[in-house]
Order: structure tokens, then C-alpha cells, then sequence
């Protein structure tokens, strides 16, 4: 998968969108898992389904990648949630202040030792979602996006 790829891969318009800026601390990253799965469940998913639980995992890691790796000491991160229900899909999206802290581009994820305690984030991402990359929109920031359909 072509890890630039900036435009959604759903064929259809975006029915909902919800997007906030938080600290760039474990605490922001916290706050970001719990706002997702309420925004999921004010769209229909409730928190007990298999759809929030998995958005809910993909903000984390996604979320705690830009603390640990994007995070520039004053700068927040961004989360956007972009919802696309006639498919129905979520395309997530994390921006940070660290463009040239790139993660490996998809398919080329190193393996992690069995006994480390870190460095398996990206790879739930790339197993839970249908899509995922980077992307720079400008010179001061990076975007890690992944899609995940919701059924």
C-alpha cells in the first residue's frame, strides 16, 4: 500500500466528521482513546461493539506513537475522525510536529522481539486496519492515518 496515499479510499462522501487537538502527553493520548469511542457510539456504535473497541485500539496506538515519536515540546496533536457510513468506514487520523520522525512505510514493519516491551503499535495497525500511511501536508507537520471498516 502506498504509504502517501492522502485522499480516503471509500468511494463515498464523508457523512460525519469530528477532529480536536490535545496535549502531546500519555494524558492527551488517554483523552484521545475515550473521546474516539464516544464519538463512535454518538454515531452508532456503541461501546460495547467490536467496531468502537477496534477504533478505540487503532486511536491508541496511533495516538501514543505521536506522544512518544511526534511529540515537539509546546506543539498538540491532532485527532481527526472522519466517518463514512454508507460503507460504513472510519479513517483516523493522527497529526503531529514531527514530519522528518517518518515510521516505516507499510509492509516493511520490522518484527519485534518476543520479549520487548514496545515497538508492536504499528503492526496492530496494519493487522486491524484495511489501509494505512503518512502523510505531509506541510513542512511542520506529519499525519499517520489507517481505515478500518465497521461491521
Amino acid at each position: 500500500m502506498n504509504a502517501d496515499i492522502s485522499t480516503p479510499g471509500w468511494t463515498t462522501a464523508p457523512t460525519g466528521q469530528f477532529t480536536i487537538r490535545l496535549t502531546a502527553t500519555p494524558r492527551g493520548a488517554r483523552l484521545a482513546r475515550r473521546l474516539a469511542s464516544q464519538q463512535l457510539t454518538d454515531w452508532g456504535w456503541g461501546h460495547d461493539s467490536e467496531a468502537n473497541g477496534t477504533a478505540a485500539l487503532l486511536v491508541a496506538e496511533l495516538a501514543a506513537n505521536a506522544v512518544r515519536h511526534g511529540r515537539v515540546r509546546g506543539r498538540d496533536f491532532r485527532l481527526t475522525l472522519t466517518l463514512y457510513a454508507a460503507d460504513p468506514a472510519l479513517r483516523i487520523e493522527v497529526t503531529d510536529a514531527r514530519p522528518n520522525s517518518r515510521p516505516p512505510t507499510p509492509g516493511t514493519l520490522p518484527q519485534s522481539p518476543p520479549d520487548a516491551e514496545s515497538g508492536r503499535g504499528l503492526t496492530l495497525v496494519e493487522a486491524l486496519s484495511t489501509h494505512w500511511g503518512v502523510t505531509s501536508g506541510d513542512p511542520y507537520t506529519k499525519t499517520v492515518w489507517c481505515e478500518v471498516l465497521l461491521t
